[in-house]
């Protein structure tokens, strides 16, 4: 039976498991799967889950809509509905305006429960407020036409907490997980979001799946074998995740019917502080072990910006250590290319191979980092000739073409 905990600030209970529409099942040809994807979204519903996360550019646009398909028939009644204004592509304060009238159309209903500004970290959230956008929250809620104001955060701690601090929000996302603890808001952004009464969803809890794999690196595998109890590298993760009584609700992303039965065994039956100092001592051999495969030891503090030709080093150092520790080239690949491409920062084209071998950056690098030879190795492992083709699709997945 599905568990739930309350956000400080709201008196709701939201389930400990939220149903994130960024990754739902899709047919031949990268065409969404409707008939399955509304399926499985009310099959998690009738067992309990009652906080539905999508957003603008989900699968180019088209999650919003189906999520307002899922939720008629009496659906929409026993759920929370979270979704977010896509802020790289807001331009003036209209245009916050037009993004939630659309989406309130798009999800056939007269209020959004939980609404973000998207993606936000230090220099997206000053350029937000020169446009607005604490007066658009404000309206939207005195309006109705949201209930609750969140963000969701990428980028540095001091960025999340002044954030945390500019606005009376009831709820905030991070990414979180067992190896990012200590990566973007961390843990240390988690316990100060708490302190502020703040209610902290938290999303990437698997790393976009990576930290589930079935077979991860037997290096890895050779750890979790060793505990007392033998679980499912899926059921680690959101484990330790869950094991954090500052979490409000996780988001997972289930595309397929056996990962939405395991998440909701595994919602019904966590605790906070349930894991054993061994076990979690466990959870942390098994980060260090991934950390080791890294190929590079980039904390992301952004000491070496910014570049004077306008390469995203740690966005590219970032790419290159999932690569090594993943194994995926074709995602890491596709990841470097809309990084690169500035989408989310709006501030140019950042790739590896603009460097120019200046060694401004080793100055400020506080790791001592050889810059420019790691960079070279990224344009080696990341770079080809379909860059800009994956920068292209990118674009089109995130409804910006």
């Amino acid at each position: 039976m599905m568990l739930y905990r309350k956000i400080p600030k709201i008196n709701n209970e939201l389930s400990i498991l939220g149903f994130g529409c960024m990754r739902l099942p899709l047919l031949k040809g990268g065409i969404l799967d409707e008939k399955r994807a509304i399926a499985q979204i009310r099959h998690a519903i009738d067992n309990g889950v009652n906080y539905i996360d999508t957003a603008w550019p989900y699968h180019g646009g088209k999650s919003e809509p189906l999520v307002g398909k899922a939720l008629e028939d009496g659906y929409r009644e026993k759920t929370y509905i979270a979704t977010k204004l896509p802020s790289w592509m807001v331009k003036n304060r209209e245009h916050m305006d037009f993004f939630l009238e659309e989406q309130l159309r798009l999800l056939r209903t007269e209020q959004i429960d939980f609404y973000l500004i998207h993606n936000l970290a230090g220099p997206m959230w000053k350029s937000l407020k020169e446009m607005g956008v604490l007066d658009f929250m404000d309206n939207a809620r005195q309006t109705g036409k949201i209930k609750y104001a969140g963000f969701s955060f990428h980028g540095r701690v001091d960025d999340f907490k002044t954030i945390v601090d500019e606005y009376s929000w009831e709820f905030c996302q991070i990414q979180y997980n067992f190896l990012d603890e200590f990566h973007q808001a961390g843990r240390e952004g988690l316990e100060y979001a708490a302190e502020k009464k703040l209610g902290v969803i938290i999303m990437e809890p698997l790393r976009g799946g990576n930290l589930g794999m079935l077979e991860p690196p037997p290096e890895v595998d050779k750890i979790w074998k060793k505990a007392a109890q033998q679980r499912t590298p899926v059921e680690w993760a959101l484990r330790w995740v869950w094991n954090h009584p500052q979490v409000s609700v996780v988001l997972s992303g289930m595309n397929e019917e056996a990962h939405i039965e395991e998440n909701l065994n595994i919602a019904g039956n966590v605790l906070p502080n349930s894991l054993t100092q061994e076990e979690l001592d466990l959870v942390k051999q098994v980060a260090n072990t991934y950390k080791r495969l890294m190929k590079v030891d980039c904390t992301g503090c952004e000491y070496c910006l910014p570049c004077p030709v306008g390469v995203n080093i740690p966005s590219a150092f970032e790419v290159l250590n999932k690569l090594y520790m993943f194994k995926n080239t074709e995602e890491a690949k596709f990841m470097y290319a809309i990084r690169g491409g500035g989408i989310f920062s709006g501030l140019g084209e950042g790739y590896a191979s603009q460097c120019i071998q200046c060694g401004e950056c080793l100055e400020k690098c506080p790791q001592n980092i050889p810059i420019p030879e790691v960079l070279e190795e990224a344009v080696k492992y990341l770079e080809d000739d379909k860059v800009k083709e994956r920068l292209t699709m990118g674009k089109k997945m995130l409804n910006m073409e």
